[in-house]
């Protein structure tokens, strides 16, 4: 379509529309009340059955690479936005409903989605927010009335689910392929207006008046945040699991929780993606490159705009030295180095390839990590976060070795606050799989408890929360390999 950006379409009506769980957070963004959110319109309007007054829902045309490939157009299938509200503090949000019914994008699709879905992307989104993670939010979580046809490993095997819907929150949900699909089509026309117009509306602090000079600054800034976004992956140990180009917000936000995944044993080779687990192209340790690639597909989609390449190049430099940078700070806090000192980056890498070697957790062992006593550095406080006592056996030598190297760079820093500074950036909860799987089981047998205990204790990832501890195990052996807890399909 040329000149088209979007394409208006209605939200398809359910049969029985019904709050299962709701964001306090991101409700008071929406400047709604609790007296709002508990009315029945409230579930009505945010499952698709009824539409506010000055809403005009539109479905978003977009193309992108997926898994390295130039996959043509797609666009907003079963993600259908409502409109933008403004609230009393000036800010812009953009609602989105994920699940109400087909698009003229869907591609012979329902347009629908199922529980198990729903909860990860509803708990996830917060979550993430709550762990200082750039990310849309997720406002409301509805259940349907209906079941919905999916095949959930792709292996023949199809059942009905039960449908939901969730109502995705965010400052704008413009994606590098927004920009990929216009400049696809030769439509430079477009791809100039749409660039204006993301400049004016999502980054207000850009105001040099000559053009070419105004939209230099917004690849950079896109390229900043991007990496600045990765990095925050790093740090949590979070892997998307499906970095096409479609799924990387333009505002360096979290976008898209399907087959997402955390890091339980470290290991950077691991992908969550079923999709990807035979080439692993959207690894956790390849995620920078990977933002690094996409970035140059959108470079490479703007250079119509630019009279020369430059401009360009040099963005995705910022990406490589904004990503080093930030990184690498971050990394710094994890281990508890307050100054940087030479051989720190050594010592990290030592650090992190002994917890892969090892087959140690984490989360568990950043967390422990703060608890070591640098006169006395020993290997029991880590104990925990072994998966293995076999590994513990095989590497403890070597551990030891470098704890006591450890000790000493940390004492160096007069490290009287160390525990509390480490703790607050080594989160002691995150949404591991196996704890979403467990909220779905009993969710999709009516049991919404364990959905909501989790939005709690995701609330304060960082506290230790003594009531919620068992919330921080770490994987027991029976998710290691259980459908739901180690990998997922684009479908999850």
């Amino acid at each position: 379509m040329q000149g088209a950006c979007w394409s208006r379409v209605e939200p398809t009506p359910v049969a029985a529309p019904r709050l299962l769980a709701w964001s306090a957070e991101v409700a008071s963004l929406l400047d709604l009340t609790v007296e709002d959110v508990a009315s029945s319109e409230f579930a009505e309007v945010f499952t698709g059955n009824r539409l506010l007054a000055g809403m005009q829902p539109y479905a978003a045309c977009y193309g992108g690479h997926q898994f390295g490939h130039w996959a043509g157009q797609l666009g907003d299938g079963r993600a259908i936005n409502l409109g933008e509200v403004l609230n009393r503090a000036g800010q812009r949000w953009d609602l989105q409903l994920k699940g109400a019914g087909p698009t003229p994008y869907a591609r012979r699709a329902d347009g629908r989605a199922v529980l198990r879905s729903s909860i990860r992307e509803f708990l996830c989104s917060e979550a993430m927010h709550h762990l200082g993670v750039p990310t849309t939010r997720a406002l409301s979580l509805t259940a349907t009335g209906e079941a919905v046809l999916r095949d959930k490993m792709y292996d023949g095997n199809p059942r009905h689910e039960p449908g939901a819907v969730v109502c995705r929150v965010a400052p704008s949900f413009i994606r590098f392929g927004n920009f990929e699909i216009a400049s696809s089509r030769g439509d430079h026309e477009l791809l100039a207006r749409l660039v204006d117009f993301t400049i004016a509306r999502d980054f207000p602090e850009i105001v040099e008046a000559d053009a070419d000079a105004r939209r230099a600054r917004w690849f950079t800034s896109v390229c900043e945040r991007s990496a600045l976004l990765v990095a925050h992956w790093m740090r949590v140990g979070f892997v998307h699991g499906v970095m096409n180009t479609d799924n990387m917000s333009i505002l360096g936000l979290t976008i898209d929780y399907g087959p997402y995944g955390w890091i339980d044993d470290y290991d950077p080779d691991w992908t969550p993606n079923t999709t990807d687990e035979e080439h692993r192209r959207y690894r956790f340790g390849q995620q920078a490159q990977i933002a690094h690639w996409n970035l140059t597909r959108l470079a490479e989609a703007l250079a119509p705009l630019f009279a020369t390449q430059a401009p360009l190049r040099d963005g995705l430099d910022r990406f490589v030295a904004t990503y080093t940078r930030e990184y690498g700070g971050m990394m710094a806090a994890k281990f508890g180095f307050l100054e940087p000192h030479a051989g720190d980056a050594e010592s990290i890498a030592e650090g992190l390839g002994l917890l892969q070697r090892g087959e140690v957790d984490m989360t568990a062992f950043f967390r422990a990590l703060a608890t070591v006593d640098p006169k006395a550095p020993s290997l029991e406080p880590l104990r925990g976060a072994f998966y293995d006592e076999d590994a513990l056996r095989r590497h403890g030598a070597d551990f030891q070795h470098w704890l006591g190297r450890y000790a000493a760079r940390v004492s160096a820093d007069a490290p009287q606050d160390r525990v509390e500074r480490m703790n607050a950036v080594n989160p002691r909860y995150v949404l591991r799989n196996y704890l979403a799987q467990e909220a779905i089981h009993l969710a999709e047998q009516g049991d919404l408890s364990r959905v909501h205990e989790l939005l709690e204790v995701m609330r304060r990832p960082y506290d230790e929360q003594p009531e919620y501890a068992r919330y921080a195990a770490k994987r027991p052996d029976w998710a290691r390999n259980q459908p739901g807890c180690s990998m997922l399909s684009c479908s999850s």
